[in-house]
């Protein structure tokens, strides 16, 4: 495995632990700080932007008392500057009292900057 691989796994990595734990300021350290960066949330429309990006996993994890997720990698990819991840995400959440379950096909974008690898775009898809 090329190092450049394994630091985007562990970028991914990082970025899921971030989200599980309601960690935002970790997520932060994942996420590039660009305004060109986009999130669509399953079923949601894309978010462009980090303020916004930051604005949407914030009210997220804000709102859940709870979050267990699971992330079975399907694919990587790397290529000079630019590597992408799928997977499977399966995620429970607790919102309200209320336990949530669901699954997405997301993926995962990252560009290599200043010999660090970080998220620029990230797509989950409700799968039924």
């Amino acid at each position: 495995m090329t190092t450049d691989k394994a630091d985007v796994i562990a970028a991914n990595e990082a970025f899921y632990r971030a989200f599980e734990n309601k960690d935002l300021e970790a997520m932060g350290k994942v996420w590039s700080q660009g305004t060109s960066i986009t999130c669509i949330h399953p079923g949601r429309k894309a978010i462009a932007g980090w303020q916004n990006v930051r604005n949407s996993w914030q009210r997220i994890l804000a709102g859940s008392s709870y979050l267990k997720i699971e992330a079975e990698t399907i694919s990587i990819e790397v290529e000079e500057d630019l590597a992408y991840v799928v997977l499977v995400e399966k995620v429970l959440q607790i919102v309200g009292g209320r336990r949530f379950e669901a699954q997405s096909l997301a993926t995962n974008i990252f560009r290599k900057m200043a010999q660090q690898w970080y998220l620029v775009h990230h797509h989950g898809s409700p799968l039924r």
